[in-house]
């Protein structure tokens, strides 16, 4: 028997700054990686678009976290999966198949920006959820504060 069940990260964030502005933010490779602190390797916001982010190695998972562009609106909405890990990890590495969704609305002084991490598989997925909820915490004030230098 089967005891998970879905969780997810939910974030909003009220930026005084364009949709346009962020989007870019959001999909340029050297700037995703200063709010993110992973690299995409091979990311364009195109539908059916695979790429990579590396992090650290646990177990039998090499650290790889295989993404998929599923939908790119422009300037409106992002979203990919986000998978890795390893079936046979417990804690940290374990497998992961999970969705990241950017959701951007314009308003009258800036931008709505909307982040979900959604489908973790809890308990099987607690290591990855709770940091993955301070993780993306951090990028939020990262993209707080990247707003402010750019």
């Amino acid at each position: 028997m089967n005891d998970d069940r879905s969780a997810s990260i939910e974030l909003t964030e009220d930026l005084p700054h364009s949709p346009e502005k962020l989007w870019k933010v959001l999909t340029t490779g050297e700037l995703i990686s200063r709010w993110m602190g992973l690299k995409p390797k091979g990311f364009e916001p195109v539908e059916g678009n695979e790429f990579t982010y590396q992090t650290g190695a646990a177990g039998k998972w090499d650290g790889t976290i295989h993404c998929k562009v599923l939908e790119s609106v422009l300037n409106r909405k992002l979203v990919y999966s986000w998978k890795g890990g390893h079936a046979e990890n417990t804690g940290y590495g374990t497998l992961l198949d999970t969705v990241v969704t950017f959701e951007l609305s314009p308003t009258a002084t800036g931008t709505v920006l909307k982040i979900s991490h959604s489908g973790f598989k809890v308990p099987r997925n607690d290591t990855a959820y709770r940091n993955m909820s301070a993780g993306w915490n951090e990028c939020a004030e990262n993209l707080q504060s990247f707003d402010k230098e750019n």
